[in-house]
């Protein structure tokens, strides 16, 4: 591993800038270290090593010109598989869309270009976003970095264990119930949920719309801050965009202090259910808040208790209404049946042969939960179990600035361990899903090693709606006690895939 793969992208930008290393020499770096390593990582699908180097090109050309497109600019970047691309193919980790090149840049898509970052590659990811592993890919799941023969969670995995094992030093990932934070909290790497809206939604491969949120994976928080920095802002072809800026993450991290600062733990989020290692960084991270002077307060979320049930009823129906459009008729994978192929017979045929197990799982859930009769019982209910979620949340904010718990309920698990027990499976999101319910932002951030396992445990801090400046300051904060300690981050102490 070079000194160039295992820096933060905020020091790539600095040697870019003052025209110590070039973006091409960044990029080069980081495509030979793809090429010897993701055969055991698998973190990416697809990789285009020429598109790579051009738009390195652009960037120091750019650059000699005197335009400096953003405080990025020069940085590569992964971009998960759900994101459209015109220059390379976007499967959403599945066999119905396996070579399909979309006609159109994701709208985060075309920021990145716009801010000169050339794009590494297009990464791994359970299908269509559905899964807490990255086992449910139909190509193959992705592995930790930290032990691979553990997950590096889902559905973002990819994301995950490129940044983590230094393949990338940055990357784009989508979250509709963790599945940015809980592979951040996995892999020792940083991940972070804007608020609903904040971040266009745009070329995003829905998996469910309520929900879904694109945002930052990277080494460090400010690294995160300044790749939403970049990526957020009201997009017209995103009608559930904020109209409204939240302000620049980068000077909230910049300003970020303890004084004063209220700390709300979340009851049904501290104890029971939780890995004991697990719980004993979370309790660290308390106790290293309270001596720097931050105020530590209990609030009771009642409703919590019912999210994760709400949130597998509104999923897989939002879900089975987004992917009704993988037809066999429009595009995508076409298999044409034995004897007379009617249109419903090759939808049948293409929709069996094209999706995976935990798609078809969750599809026909999402249609029951849609039936005529079971509408108001299930869906319906669950909206209200919502509705209750933001309540509870709301009530917590009156008397703390921003709520911490730990982000996952255990460290990576190993590669088939719960592939068969999808309950077990759903579970691993249990701290993450409010944050999607209710629409606000959360984050993880590094905290330690968890004493059974030695593998990475997270803190996930969660703040009010629009108010993501705020979780940037604190998670800063709280990176900033770990480095004080550690001498350095969390991701740099990964072993070296080079020698696994």
């Amino acid at each position: 591993m070079t000194e160039i793969t295992s820096a933060s992208a905020v020091a790539l930008a600095e040697l870019i800038a003052t025209k110590k290393a070039s973006s091409l020499e960044i990029t080069t770096a980081f495509l030979d270290r793809m090429e010897k390593l993701n055969h055991k990582t698998n973190s990416y699908l697809h990789i285009n090593p020429e598109t790579s180097l051009e738009q390195a090109k652009n960037a120091d050309s750019q650059l000699a010109a005197g335009k400096r497109m953003s405080a990025l600019h020069g940085v590569p970047i992964a971009v998960k598989d759900n994101l459209t691309t015109t220059d390379a193919p976007t499967t959403s980790g599945s066999k119905i869309l396996e070579g399909w090149v979309p006609q159109y840049d994701a709208t985060v898509v075309a920021k990145i270009r716009q801010a000169g970052m050339p794009i590494l590659g297009k990464t791994n990811l359970d299908e269509f976003a559905m899964g807490s592993s990255t086992e449910f890919s139909a190509y193959g799941p992705s592995r930790n970095p930290w032990d691979l023969d553990r997950i590096p969670g889902g559905s973002g995995g990819g994301s995950s264990s490129a940044v983590s094992g230094h393949l990338a030093p940055l990357a784009l990932g989508s979250d509709t119930g963790g599945s940015i934070r809980f592979p951040a909290a996995v892999t020792g790497s940083v991940g972070a949920k804007p608020t609903y809206g904040a971040v266009s939604r745009y070329g995003l491969i829905a998996l469910a719309s309520s929900l879904d949120q694109i945002g930052p994976v990277t080494n460090s928080v400010m690294d995160a801050a300044l790749l939403q920095d970049i990526i957020a802002g009201h997009d017209p072809h995103d009608s559930t965009s904020l109209p409204a800026t939240l302000g620049s993450m980068a000077q909230a991290v910049s300003t970020a202090e303890v004084k004063g600062l209220r700390v709300g733990v979340v009851k049904q989020l501290s104890s029971d259910g939780f890995q004991e290692g697990v719980k004993e960084r979370f309790e660290d991270t308390i106790e290293k808040l309270t001596a720097a002077g931050a105020t530590i307060v209990e609030v009771d979320c009642p409703s919590f208790e019912y999210a994760v049930a709400a949130y597998y009823l509104i999923l897989p129906a939002e879900a089975s209404s987004n992917l009704a459009k993988f037809d066999s008729v429009r595009f995508g994978l076409r298999v044409m049946p034995e004897g007379n192929p009617t249109i419903e017979r090759v939808m049948a045929a293409t929709r069996e042969h094209g999706f995976g197990p935990e798609v078809k799982r969750r599809i026909i859930l999402g249609t029951y939960a849609l039936s005529s009769g079971y509408y108001d019982a299930y869906y319906g209910s669950a909206q209200k179990v919502r509705t209750l979620i933001q309540q509870d949340l709301a009530k917590a904010f009156e008397v703390a600035d921003v709520l911490l718990t730990p982000t996952a309920p255990t460290t990576a698990f190993k590669i088939g361990e719960k592939i068969n027990d999808p309950l077990a499976m759903y579970l691993n999101d249990i701290a993450t899903i409010p944050a999607n319910l209710a629409g606000i932002p959360g984050m993880s951030v590094p905290n330690g090693l968890a004493k059974e396992d030695g593998l990475p445990s997270g803190v996930q801090i969660l703040a009010p709606a629009m108010q993501d400046g705020q979780m940037y300051k604190v998670a800063s904060i709280i990176e900033q006690l770990y480095v004080g300690e550690w001498g350095a981050p969390l991701i740099s102490q990964a072993p070296d895939l080079e020698v696994l």
